[in-house]
């Protein structure tokens, strides 16, 4: 079978709509318009986990940057990105090519460019009066935590 030898590593919310917070899921699974191209053109996808899922689980409410940035939650953050970092490393030394990271924007923990900032307490927990429980935060320019170590690791020798 002929490999294409190329990956895309992409935040777990990109195949997994699931794992959002009730009302900010905008597609019912797979964001199909950004991974389609990918999958037509025979590029592997690495699914990373998602942090806040597995801290918080489903039932979770929306959370800022600031509420999730705590050494606890840093270190789940580290904790369970090393078995993707091994991989990625895994794929390089055998000479496949990662073609980047994809990130979520508006994500507290996978936004690249985007994420959102207050200290309002649980702003997102059920669809009921949306407008009124995003009153607690706004979108500021940053990386998310969960980005920020995938940054850094990408940045070592």
């Amino acid at each position: 079978m002929k490999r294409s030898k190329k990956i895309i590593v992409v935040s777990h919310c990109l195949l997994n709509a699931n794992a959002k917070v009730g009302p900010l899921a905008e597609y019912p699974g797979v964001l199909r318009n950004v991974m389609d191209r990918f999958i037509e053109d025979g590029v592997g996808i690495l699914q990373l986990p998602c942090p806040e899922s597995s801290y918080l689980g489903i039932k979770r409410w929306g959370m800022s940057y600031e509420q999730y940035d705590l050494p606890n939650f840093r270190r789940h953050c580290r904790n369970i990105l090393i078995p993707s970092l091994d991989q990625v490393e895994t794929f390089i030394a055998a000479g496949y090519e990662i073609l980047g990271v994809i990130g979520a924007d508006g994500s507290p923990n996978c936004g690249v460019i985007k994420i959102p900032s207050g200290l309002s307490g649980g702003v997102i927990r059920d669809t009921q009066d949306v407008e009124k429980q995003l009153e607690g935060f706004r979108y500021i320019e940053g990386t998310g935590g969960l980005f920020q170590y995938i940054k850094r690791n990408a940045e070592q020798p």
